[in-house]
């Protein structure tokens, strides 16, 4: 991957991901955190919570020590947390949605 793409990807992730690892380890033993999300069949652990443990793991990687993989899930990352930013969540009671507690497993808490 070209240099360029790496410091792009870093960037936005960093702009993205607006909890510490502190905070998102912490949301993800909530029950509120399990309890939303998609999942995959035969797995008892939602697509976004698995994402939020490998986000936890890529903010303590230097990005020197970044490899394709990684990257390709920061990159997914910036996807989902822009896709679901622009949809506005709900109108009333922000706080307590499944719309933020999902960002939330992704690292992204709206309301911050």
């Amino acid at each position: 991957m070209a240099e360029q793409d790496r410091e792009t990807i870093w960037k936005e992730f960093g702009e993205a991901v607006n909890m510490t690892p502190a905070e998102l380890e912490k949301w993800l033993k909530t029950q509120e955190s399990q309890k939303v999300g998609w999942t995959h069949d035969g797995e008892s652990e939602a697509v976004g919570h698995q994402s939020g443990r490998r986000i936890v793991e890529l903010k303590h990687k230097k990005k020197s020590e970044l490899i394709d993989d990684d990257l390709a899930h920061m990159r997914k990352v910036v996807g989902y947390v822009h896709r679901h930013l622009a949809q506005g969540g709900p109108a009333e009671d922000k706080e307590h949605s499944k719309w933020r507690y999902s960002l939330m497993n992704w690292g992204h808490d709206p309301l911050k």
